[in-house]
Formats: C-alpha cells, sequence, structure tokens
C-alpha cells in the first residue's frame, strides 16, 4: 500500500492510498519541496529549490539547481525511477522543474511538472 501524500484520511478514517505511478510523482514532490534538515532521521533528504526561490534568479542558478536536483533524484530515488532528465527554468520569481523518468520496475516512460513560486 502506497500512503497518498499529502497526508489525509479517507471517509473510513484510513490512510489514503494512491496508486503506484501516483506515488512515484509524489515521491518526487517530497524529494523536490524538502529542505535539507527538516527531517530528523534523515537531516540530507531533499533539495535546496525551497531556500533557492528567494535567491536573485538567473539561468546560472537555475542550471546550478538542475545538476543538485538530478543529483538528489539519483541518491534518493534512483532504485525505483531512471532519470532521462531534469529541466529547470528560472522565470521571475518562480522555477519551472521538469522531471523526466523511466519507472524501473514497469519499463513506463513518465514525466512530472512542478512549479515553485516565491
Amino acid at each position: 500500500m502506497n500512503i497518498a501524500f499529502p497526508f489525509a484520511l479517507d471517509i473510513s478514517g484510513r490512510s489514503t492510498a494512491s496508486a503506484d505511478d501516483d506515488h512515484i510523482r509524489e515521491m518526487i514532490e517530497q524529494l523536490l519541496f524538502t529542505s535539507p534538515g527538516e527531517r530528523v532521521n534523515r537531516p540530507d533528504f531533499g533539495s535546496d529549490l525551497m531556500r533557492l526561490v528567494f535567491s536573485p534568479n538567473s539561468p546560472e542558478l537555475a542550471t546550478a539547481l538542475q545538476f543538485t536536483l538530478q543529483a538528489s533524484l539519483l541518491r534518493y530515488l534512483g532504485d525505483v525511477i531512471d532519470i532521462r532528465g531534469v529541466e529547470v527554468v528560472s522565470e521571475g520569481a518562480s522555477f519551472h522543474v521538469s522531471v523526466q523518468y523511466l519507472v524501473r520496475r514497469t519499463g513506463a516512460s513518465a514525466s512530472a511538472q512542478f512549479q515553485r513560486t516565491a
């Protein structure tokens, strides 16, 4: 059973479940939007996306963020997905993140888009 993110209860009072493909996208979302140091037993889990939203935006920052996100995805989700590409685009006060990946268990290709604004 995959517990849905964000956590919620269904009408019977049980944890809401999510399908396998949705769960993988939710794990990517958790990794991107968790700042390092937020998790008690995994202080290095996460990415600097939330912190960098408030930095002066530039193409160079987006490129640096792209490499760090890809490294984090490989480190924490490399056993679940095979990263095909990570693209970070900075526009004004927001970042658009696109992740293309292959689900290792099924071999299915997928992509997920995320946006974070200041």
